[in-house]
């Protein structure tokens, strides 16, 4: 017997049944990512791990997929993100630094200065020496920061000193031909303290090179020196080499030890088959080295310093602050807008940049210490929807032993600023995964994930004497994604207490967090 539903009925049960046949989509949907997230995460090499991870739609806050979010956890340089965002919200992505040169004294008409220079340090991050001919920030995926933990580390290809010549030129052209006086750096304009995370440490509101000596080394023929250079040149040091090169199977060993009187001494092995390497030391002091490549590049340029490089420098014989309206400038280096700054940070995860902004951001509000800005972070966080009684930092960097956060207040931040008028300065600033910065080689070349998720990553090992290796305290990635259908996601991966053995490394850590994207990009 046939059974004939009226139309209305019928439309009905058709709608229901479309109905029930997405939501079983849906869920199946879901089951299949869960069941591919569970298996990845089940690798032996994870058997001691925890993980917490949120991802949630972008605008409409749904969880797609959530483990211990609400549970702290180490985020390593993932803490660079909260500091950006303070340092954005502070001083704008527009703000430029402004690094003046005042002359103390008068001037005759022959161009002679009874008097001093006085560079007043403004914070600039890069003070001129990677800004490439589009007036952009130049950056290498590796950076030579992290040169002696790796590498792959590269230099950029501008002249570090290029910002030092651009005021120095400016000096000469302010009429200056002999400075009677002294050349000094004022570098008062914040609290000096450490940062937090590998790289330089001393935070000082002057920078030139970051503070580093460049070495680069590649190997000859076995039993012969390797060829050797250093940038940037100055006289202040005097660096002595002894680096040979080594057949191919011998370890490669190098070593850069200071002296007194401001000697340097490299030694070292390099196996033939090895390509470029670069490996850094910091001078040990920031001011110092400011004023000794000042000194010689206004030599450079026409204009008859007197003073004598030196170790040290004196402030005693610095202006009070509110002085200085009463000196004359002579010269004036502008920087790219801070909006470049962001993206360096962000795509090298530039530790010693990033340990500075707490630092600017209380120098915008009058302060002066490491721990005015964390608290003035705190007050942006917090009125950023961020839950900030559940996390806590010790520093912008990341590696701070006081750094924890949830995977929930990441998204918090992260959902908070898609909504900001200013939000492509700061998506913009992240690394691309498979393109470039620290997700460069997340993934495969070919992945169906590459160029679809904007992320900031962080890494975090410490040694484990017990057995000569590395623990890692977190490996961590957060930021924007958008799926293969076309959603787009905030979300946060945490992973830690991973030890490194039987071949895991942080670079394969690093893969794994880049599976993960791609599974969740494939899966939605």
């Amino acid at each position: 017997m046939t059974f004939v539903l009226p139309c209305h009925r019928l439309a009905t049960s058709v709608a229901l049944a479309f109905v029930v046949a997405l939501s079983s989509a849906a869920a199946c949907a879901e089951d299949k990512l869960s069941k591919r997230v569970e298996e990845h995460l089940a690798q032996p090499h994870f058997k001691t791990a925890h993980w917490g991870f949120l991802f949630v739609d972008l605008k409409t806050g749904e969880v797609i997929l959530e483990r211990s979010s609400e549970k702290l956890f180490v985020p390593a340089s993932t803490t660079k993100l909260f500091s950006t965002a303070a340092a954005l919200d502070a001083l704008g992505g527009d703000y430029r630094f402004h690094t003046p040169i005042y002359r103390r004294g008068s001037v005759d008409e022959n161009g002679r200065l009874d008097g001093d220079l006085i560079l007043f340090a403004s914070g600039d991050l890069t003070l001129g020496g990677r800004t490439n001919e589009k007036g952009e920030i130049a950056f290498q995926d590796t950076d030579h920061i992290y040169a002696n933990w790796s590498n792959d580390a590269k230099l950029t290809t501008q002249d570090p000193l290029a910002g030092i010549h651009e005021l120095a030129k400016k000096v000469a052209a302010a009429g200056i031909r002999k400075v009677k006086g002294d050349v000094l750096i004022d570098d008062r304009l914040f609290t000096h303290t450490e940062g937090s995370g590998s790289g330089p440490q001393t935070i000082t509101p002057i920078m030139v090179n970051d503070n580093v000596l460049d070495f680069t080394f590649d190997p000859t023929e076995p039993g012969q020196p390797a060829k050797t250079t250093w940038r940037p040149h100055t006289a202040l040091f005097n660096v002595h080499f002894d680096v040979q090169t080594v057949k191919e199977n011998e370890p490669l060993e190098t070593h850069i030890r200071h002296t007194e009187g401001g000697h340097i001494r490299v030694t070292g092995k390099i196996p033939a088959s090895r390509s470029h390497l670069v490996r850094i030391t910091e001078v040990p002091n920031p001011a110092a080295f400011a004023r000794a490549v000042l000194i010689e590049s206004l030599r450079k340029h026409g204009v008859e310093v007197t003073a004598e490089l030196s170790q040290k420098q004196t402030i005693k014989s610095l202006p009070d602050h509110d002085k200085y309206h009463d000196l004359t400038k002579v010269a004036e280096l502008v920087s790219p807008p801070f909006a470049e700054n962001a993206k360096l940070v962000l795509k090298v995860s530039h530790n010693l940049h990033a340990s500075a902004l707490p630092l600017l951001v209380a120098v915008k509000h009058g302060k002066h210490t490491i721990g005015d800005g964390m608290k003035l972070e705190r007050e942006f966080l917090a009125k950023s929807g961020v839950d900030v009684d559940t996390i806590s930092f010790g520093g912008g960097a990341g590696g701070a032993r006081s750094d924890y956060v949830t995977p929930a207040a990441t998204v918090q931040l992260l959902r908070h600023m898609a909504g900001r008028p200013d939000f492509f300065v700061y998506e913009h600033a992240l690394p691309i995964l498979g393109v470039d910065g620290t997700l460069a080689k997340a993934v495969a070349a070919n992945s169906p994930a590459k160029g679809h998720v904007q992320a900031k990553t962080g890494t975090l090992t410490w040694d484990n004497l017990l057995f000569e290796r590395g623990l890692c305290t977190s490996k961590a990635i957060a930021g924007y994604m958008t799926t293969a259908k076309g959603q787009r996601l905030a979300f946060a991966a945490f992973v830690n207490g991973v030890h490194m053995k039987d071949g895991i490394t942080t670079t394969r850590l690093g893969s794994d967090l880049g599976k993960l994207c791609e599974i969740v990009h494939v899966e939605r």
